[in-house]
């Protein structure tokens, strides 16, 4: 056997022991944590009814029907209709949509940027560190909602207004998360050997600090998900988020709280649960995500 052959033999073994590694991983998640399993249930249900919204949806959810305004829940609206006469299943179907789409976003894009500056911080300490952490404690100050209703403020409500204000939290919370695992691994001895052997500084960020705090990443990434489905839904319903006609759970709230309480509570009941069960499910399979990836909790 030639020496390409044994590294590529050797490789695809390495890939192999990551797949059964993974494979454990999951296994013992869906063994010892139940009920992540059934907040994973909840996302995974959320992610169908927002891909195939088309097909699980009987009507338009934009479309107004006045004389079918405010009926009550039927064979032919399941769930009833609301104040313009659109059907109320139909525009929570397409809602999941609004919030998935809002939520990976702002998870991904708050979590991502969150990790690139806590592993620089971490890395590069000195100046660089001390400038990054100021700030990173000066945006943590504030509340997560006052600081996104002053973005929405700022720049006005909308989709990538509201994607944006939530956003910009999530930064510093997971960068502090990322920053404190990454002082642990600079102080390793492989980063100094990696040092004297005269590696760039992004090949040793990439390859030995990235790799070693994504347990963390995800745990924040997972826990951002539930946070910004709720923040968006209370943007939306302090009229600064999503706008009509866009099917938002939020923005449905809104107009059914108040005002139908008491003749039509179907038009706010509803919304109600759908956020309720979303957060729900999302906080359940994040705190799963972490109790299986922290090493401190695996070992109890």
């Amino acid at each position: 056997m030639t020496a390409t052959s044994k590294i590529q033999v050797e490789s695809d073994f390495e890939e192999l022991e990551k797949k059964k590694h993974w494979f454990r991983v999951s296994l013992n998640m869906c063994r010892k944590q139940p009920l992540g399993v059934a907040g994973g249930i909840v996302v995974l249900l959320m992610i169908i009814m927002a891909v195939f919204a088309e097909f699980l949806a009987f009507y338009d959810p934009e479309v107004n029907s006045l004389e079918h305004m405010l009926l009550p829940p039927d064979e032919k609206y399941w769930l009833g209709t609301d104040q313009f006469g659109r059907d109320l299943l139909t525009r929570i179907i397409y809602g999941a949509r609004t919030a998935l789409f809002v939520g990976f976003t702002c998870a991904i894009l708050g979590a991502g940027f969150g990790l690139v500056l806590g592993v620089a911080s971490a890395y590069f300490g000195g100046w660089f560190d001390l400038v990054v952490q100021r700030i990173v404690d000066v945006v943590m100050a504030f509340p997560l909602i006052i600081l996104a209703l002053a973005v929405v403020a700022t720049l006005g409500p909308g989709t990538e207004n509201v994607i944006l204000a939530i956003t910009i939290p999530f930064i510093p919370q997971c960068a502090r998360v990322v920053r404190s695992n990454a002082l642990a691994i600079r102080e390793i001895p492989y980063v100094d050997a990696a040092r004297a052997l005269g590696y760039s500084d992004s090949r040793i960020i990439l390859r030995h600090m990235v790799p070693n705090v994504m347990a963390p990443f995800l745990i924040m990434l997972t826990s951002f998900l539930g946070q910004a489905i709720l923040l968006e839904a209370s943007l939306s319903f302090l009229g600064m988020g999503v706008q009509e006609p866009t099917p938002a759970w939020g923005l449905m709230l809104q107009g059914g709280a108040e005002e139908f309480a008491e003749s039509a509570p179907w038009v706010a009941i509803w919304p109600g649960v759908a956020i309720s069960l979303a957060v729900f499910g999302f906080n359940l399979f994040g705190d799963s995500v972490r109790d299986t990836l922290d090493p401190k909790l695996r070992s109890r």
